[in-house]
């Protein structure tokens, strides 16, 4: 009968643990999930700040082409033909 008790215990002992060491891993699971939404929300707002400060330097580029840049003037008489297009287009769509 003793044995069995003592199988018993050893049972109870190890069941705890197993119990202890799931809210242990829950509770570290928890934070890691915490820490990669953070990370999520920190990549997001450098992407985004990275398409705008993109943006702010392509028309940046732009500007300058315009301004007399010999670097990117077909890059601008480009980028105003297609402006004239798109235009164009909208005022066909408004006339019909």
């Amino acid at each position: 009968m003793s044995e069995l008790i003592k199988i018993v215990d050893s049972l109870e002992n190890k069941i705890s643990k197993l119990l202890h060491k799931l809210d242990v891993l829950y509770n570290a699971n928890l934070e890691l999930e915490k820490e990669l939404h953070h990370i999520k929300s920190s990549q997001e707002n450098a992407s985004k700040t990275d398409s705008e400060w993109e943006e702010k330097y392509n028309s940046l580029k732009l500007a300058n082409s315009m301004l007399g840049s010999n670097t990117n003037k077909t890059e601008a008489k480009l980028k105003i033909n297609t402006l004239i297009r798109e235009l164009d287009h909208c005022i066909a769509q408004l006339s019909e």
